[in-house]
């Protein structure tokens, strides 16, 4: 099989392009390094990777791309921690808006040119992001009110875009939905923002790389957002890699929607105690102040799995203690080479 992956310097992308390779597939990546800049991946020099270094907003570029393609992953975006909502409002919506319309419009084409297979387009937890039904299954985002953060929204409209292109255009179809990601690969972004966090700056980064960079920095007391009352399922990259990657060719995934995540939820005050005691130790006093929280700051973010481990058989296995054993020492690394 012959996947193409657009945002393949990105994140997750990190983890689902060594997982295809390591199951046989051939992979082509597109990004325009927009975010990180250019990446050394572990699979970089790989018989069975190629890259490309392009927009995915190049309609013209994809359609390219995916001659020879049986499936086409859209993974590139605009993402970010939460202050990426309230910085970036109007360039999450309208960026992302382009990079779905055009990964669809290649899509559609490719499908109608007898080639590819199937679209899996990588959506959102944050379309639940206004939900009042916990654990949230699979469906409560046409039941719940839409979104409020323009990230949000724009993952909801992602999922409409491969809807309706397969009833207008019967284009083949699987959405997925991570749910907080946690792995090594994320680095500050290029972005000249930054927010404030106590004698630190964030580059705009997720909660568990944050937390571990300042304690690392020797901030005390540690800063976070709101009360830590939050609660999340942080869920490893590689698993979420095995859960895309199972999507792909299992007949049962056609036209369905997937909340890939653990099902243990962990507040960010156990999230922050459980890191500042791996870096400093069981006998160090944890004490940390409560910054303002932001507007797009959902309290509860639970996913119900059961269809994941029904329909595809997928359960994510890796603990939170164990993934920050992995994301812990990179995160080190790259701050004493001076790349965060």
């Amino acid at each position: 099989m012959r996947v193409l992956v657009t945002g393949s310097a990105g994140f997750i992308a990190g983890y689902l392009i060594q997982e295809l390779l390591d199951s046989g597939h051939e992979v082509v990546g597109i990004d325009n390094y927009s975010k990180y800049g250019p990446v050394e991946k572990s699979f970089q020099h790989h018989l069975r990777f190629r890259e490309i270094e392009g927009d995915a907003k190049n309609v013209e570029l994809l359609k390219a791309a995916l001659v020879g393609c049986d499936q086409f992953i859209a993974g590139a975006a605009m993402i970010g921690g939460i202050g990426y909502f309230h910085a970036l409002a109007y360039d999450l919506l309208a960026e992302n808006e382009r990079i779905t319309a055009a990964s669809v419009d290649a899509a559609i084409a490719a499908h109608r040119n007898g080639q590819l297979q199937k679209l899996t387009m990588l959506s959102s937890s944050m379309v639940y992001e206004n939900t009042a039904e916990f654990p949230t299954p699979e469906g409560a985002e046409q039941r719940s009110p839409p979104p409020t953060s323009s990230y949000g929204f724009q993952k909801l409209a992602c999922e409409y875009f491969v809807r309706a292109a397969h009833q207008q255009y019967g284009l083949p179809f699987t959405i997925c939905r991570p749910f907080n990601c946690i792995g090594v690969g994320e680095r500050s972004a290029l972005s000249h923002a930054s927010l404030p966090a106590g004698n630190t700056k964030l580059a705009m980064s997720h909660v568990v790389p944050d937390l571990i960079l300042k304690i690392l920095k020797g901030q005390d007391p540690l800063h976070i957002l709101g009360g830590g009352n939050q609660l999340r399922c942080y869920t490893y990259g590689g698993d979420l890699a095995k859960g895309i990657a199972l999507t792909l060719a299992h007949p049962a995934a056609l036209r369905e929607d997937f909340n890939l995540s653990t099902p243990v939820a962990t507040s960010v005050l156990e999230l922050a105690q459980l890191i500042w005691q791996k870096i400093r130790g069981p006998e160090a006093p944890f004490r940390y102040v409560s910054d303002e929280a932001y507007q797009y700051d959902v309290q509860r973010r639970i996913p119900d799995t059961d269809k994941a481990l029904r329909v595809l058989g997928f359960q994510a296995s890796t603990s939170l203690a164990t993934a920050l054993d992995e994301v812990i020492p990179w995160v080190q690394g790259e701050f004493q080479n001076g790349r965060l």
